[in-house]
């Protein structure tokens, strides 16, 4: 949740998409630490040179965020395992649930490796700790000693939005989407050990 370096794989120059603004939030929150973009049928976007894959970065990203389609998103947490990256956060929606789903596949694939997943289907993760905003948030927040573990990514969206026209910070924000590994209890030990946290907000729909 304080990575050093981050990939983006499946940005789109596509305005609207979630990739293209996620990438823009990216951008605008200033990340101080390496940044890769990976997309095989893209050479740029939005001036920023593209790779065709994780394996052509020329550094090992620690967090990688996925917006590339469901089918893919399994291969490309084996991948990112395999150069030793330590996360994701999968914003990908429709990876289903269950046996022989392939939110099963992603998380086999993590587990292999001992990558820690955030998601699927999520808004993705706020730090403004080290500027990076991996979401597609249309706001970020600024800093401060309250963290946000949320359900809902409109929920987390919304409170971000309130919180901005009143000047409240955040130590974290972190969109949990289904849960496929990192859960609200991993979280809650996260920021209850993170001397930046002075308090944790929860949004809970449902506790498994």
């Amino acid at each position: 949740l304080a990575p050093r370096s981050v990939a983006l794989v499946g940005a789109s120059p596509r305005q609207g998409s979630v990739g293209r603004a996620i990438l823009n939030n990216i951008g605008k929150a200033k990340f101080a630490g390496e940044f890769g973009l990976v997309n095989p049928r893209h050479s740029e976007i939005d001036g920023i040179a593209t790779v065709g894959s994780l394996s052509k970065l020329p550094f090992v990203p620690e967090l990688v965020v996925l917006t590339a389609p469901a089918k893919s998103i399994a291969s490309l947490i084996d991948e990112a395992g395999r150069r030793g990256t330590a996360g994701a956060v999968i914003v990908s929606a429709g990876l289903g649930h269950g046996p022989g789903s392939l939110a099963e596949e992603a998380e086999r694939a993590a587990q292999k490796y001992g990558m820690r997943l955030i998601g699927p289907n999520c808004l993705g993760i706020m730090m403004p700790c080290v500027n990076l905003n991996a979401s597609f948030s249309a706001h970020m927040p600024g800093k401060g000693s309250l963290a946000l573990i949320s359900q809902s990514g409109a929920i987390a969206a919304g409170m971000v939005d309130w919180a901005t026209q009143r000047a409240v910070g955040f130590s974290g924000i972190v969109s949990i989407g289904d849960q496929l590994d990192v859960d609200i209890a991993d979280l809650l030990d996260y920021f209850a050990m993170d001397e930046k946290t002075q308090a944790i907000l929860l949004y809970i729909e449902a506790i498994k």
